[in-house]
């Protein structure tokens, strides 16, 4: 059944299918996903010995493996991205099995053709087209503003800065803005137009590869956060001045497959283990907030406490769930479904 539109509306979830990839096809693998656009379902087939049933999940976005990039910024981001305008805080996630196209949504690729730029590349993910929508409509308002951007990753509980020098970065509660963090030794950077944010996302890319070589991990076993602070100032015709702080993080979570089918061993296993606490506490977190729970878990993991003042509250969250669409992949697809499923049953709670 698709979602009912009544409930509370600050949390969306969307579903993009990829194709099959070459290792699945080499695999003999085939598709038991038929996403249906129109409709805003999934339907997955699961065998049950010699009987095959259909389970459908309903969302507020399905992306059929011909979507584009372009399709996925228009519907999920760019309401997000005018909320962030108008001054309010807000999160979009890529939530889903390392290898089904987390990474690429967010952040994209380059074209083979390259006198194609970077706002003209049809690959090109949700940092790059946000940077370039941020710049594009800051103009057309005509204010006063500033952008600042940070990139860092979160592996094992740990904090790094890939832009900054800083090692390994510290969170701290903000004594003067109750419910919000501080991260001490955390480089932010002003952006001053879109084309800039390319190099800063280039130079992100290669500390994320090198710190993955020198801590044994893939990138797929961490999560990235990008921020961007947008501070305005406008000033009305009775000459008072009106100043705005809207801020967007967008995270790249790690991959959500479980410790037995990743072969995860010793220090593989604390790794997923820590995957595991994130992705969970996360859950508990959003059902938390759509609940109105008096306590929200926000202090049992260091992903939530860094998101905490951009989840609840007036903020406007979106969670896009990447999935396989291939029958070796099935029970993974089932698991990130049913994650991104629980997130929108209970944000329809009235």
């Amino acid at each position: 059944m698709p979602p009912k539109k009544n409930g509370n509306q600050n949390i969306k979830v969307a579903v993009r299918c990829r194709p099959l990839n070459n290792i699945e096809k080499r695999a003999g693998s085939y598709d038991v996903v038929k996403p249906i656009p129109e409709k805003r379902e999934v339907h997955v087939r699961e065998k049950l010995g010699i009987v095959t049933q259909m389970k459908t999940f309903g969302f507020d976005h399905v992306f059929a493996p011909t979507a584009k990039q372009i399709d996925i910024y228009k519907s999920v981001v760019v309401p997000v991205v005018d909320e962030v305008l108008l001054g309010y805080n807000c999160t979009i996630f890529a939530y889903g099995q390392t290898g089904t196209g987390k990474t690429f949504t967010m952040e994209g690729e380059r074209s083979p053709d390259q006198h194609i730029s970077w706002e003209e590349d049809p690959l090109a993910g949700i940092i790059p087209r946000t940077m370039h929508h941020i710049f594009e409509q800051l103009k057309k308002q005509d204010v006063e503003f500033s952008v600042r951007v940070s990139f860092i990753e979160l592996y094992n509980e740990e904090l790094f800065d890939l832009l900054g020098s800083s090692t390994s970065l510290r969170i701290f509660e903000d004594p003067k803005k109750p419910g919000s963090i501080i991260i001490h030794g955390m480089e932010e950077i002003t952006v001053n137009n879109k084309d800039e944010i390319y190099q800063i996302l280039e130079r992100g890319a290669a500390r994320r590869q090198t710190a993955a070589t020198l801590m044994n991990a893939t990138s797929s076993r961490s999560h990235s956060v990008f921020s961007v602070t947008i501070h305005t100032k406008d000033t009305t015709i009775t000459g008072e001045e009106l100043l705005k702080t809207g801020k967007l993080y967008l995270v790249d979570l790690a991959g959500s497959e479980n410790i037995g089918r990743s072969g995860a061993v010793d220090k593989r296993a604390r790794e997923a283990g820590n995957i595991n606490q994130s992705l969970l506490t996360l859950g508990r977190v959003i059902t938390a907030l759509v609940e109105h729970a008096p306590h929200v878990p926000y202090r049992e993991s260091k992903l939530t406490r860094l998101l905490q003042d951009s989840l609840g509250g007036k903020t406007k969250t979106s969670i896009i769930a990447t999935i396989s669409p291939a029958a070796c992949n099935l029970e993974e697809t089932l698991s990130t479904l049913d994650y991104a499923h629980r997130a929108k049953k209970h944000s329809e709670s009235p």
